[in-house]
């Protein structure tokens, strides 16, 4: 496997973690000028869809074990590539996470008891769901995502748009979501602000990791069913949150 499809995902990775967690732990309530769960909800689609544009013909642009887990299931990326692009994924991440650590940890008041846009079920919910409701969320919300990769990357359909449409399919995916489960979607979005919050956030990250990745399989076996061609514009083209 090229070194360089990894290093890209890793960079990726990186900004939708950086970019997408930064939102929420730096700006979301900022006094006066805060940009709120729509802000943050955009800011996650921008991180996929710049850096779709930007990589997208290096890696594919997936930068989410669930969607590298779902386009394989789905017949668009190779199997024997999966592994080595999940841990390229994790580490930019967690790499994000560590940059926005040094820059959050740099305000007076600043504390890992706000959460640092982890996620999380039950008392750790924004909006105080349950296992079984954030669950359900997660494997719906990456199954739908996959739906609008597939798609839009698909051989029939309008080039050079998918980009755009995964973006604002990632947007609209937090809009529903972040009052859920703070909204992940993405293993290696959840796992870089769990390595730091510790405690209850490693606890539950197990639900960040089965939810996607079923969401995310089921989601590549179903198109693949649905559609007349498996085949995309441009093999494991793709993008994702986190």
């Amino acid at each position: 496997m090229d070194a360089r499809k990894l290093v890209a995902e890793a960079i990726g990775t990186f900004w939708l973690t950086f970019g997408g967690c930064g939102s929420a732990v730096l700006a979301a309530a900022f006094p006066e000028v805060g940009i709120g769960l729509l802000g943050v909800s955009f800011a996650f689609g921008l991180t996929v869809l710049t850096m779709a544009y930007a990589i997208g013909h290096i890696s594919g642009c997936h930068l989410n074990p669930a969607v590298t887990v779902g386009l394989a299931a789905g017949g668009r990326f190779p199997a024997g590539h999966v592994v080595p692009y999940i841990v390229a994924q994790v580490i930019g991440a967690v790499i994000g996470a560590a940059v926005l650590y040094a820059i959050a940890s740099g305000k007076a008041d600043f504390s890992l008891a706000g959460g640092f846009a982890a996620n999380g079920y039950g008392d750790h919910s924004p909006g105080k769901y349950g296992l079984v409701s954030c669950l359900v969320a997660e494997v719906v919300l990456t199954m739908m995502f996959l739906f609008i990769i597939m798609g839009s990357t698909h051989g029939k359909a309008p080039a050079g748009f998918a980009p755009i449409a995964i973006g604002l399919g990632l947007t609209l995916i937090h809009l529903i979501g972040i009052p859920v489960t703070n909204l992940s979607v993405n293993p290696a979005r959840s796992t870089g602000p769990a390595v730091f919050v510790g405690g209850w956030a490693l606890a539950q990250l197990w639900l960040f990791w089965l939810a996607p990745l079923v969401g995310g399989a089921v989601g590549g076996v179903l198109y693949r069913w649905l559609s007349s061609e498996p085949s995309a514009q441009v093999t494991g083209t793709a993008a994702a949150r986190g």
